[in-house]
């Protein structure tokens, strides 16, 4: 039996500050057979940091 919080997703959105760490997220991702769906969206606050959201689905041609 499958935990359902074992179990990957179709879709998902990944968001938070445009740094390092939220790019690594993204490679994290990709590398585990998560494609970009779409551009990324972008939000500002008044400071100087963006607020960043990407859109991911699973490959369906992937062998993961």
């Amino acid at each position: 039996m499958t935990n359902a919080s074992d179990e990957r997703l179709r879709h998902r959105v990944l968001t938070g500050p445009d740094d390092r760490a939220f790019r690594e997220r993204i490679s994290v991702a990709l590398d585990g057979g998560y494609v970009l769906r779409g551009g990324p969206a972008l939000t500002f606050d008044g400071s100087p940091r963006a607020t960043v959201a990407q859109a991911l689905v699973l490959d369906p041609d992937g062998d993961q």
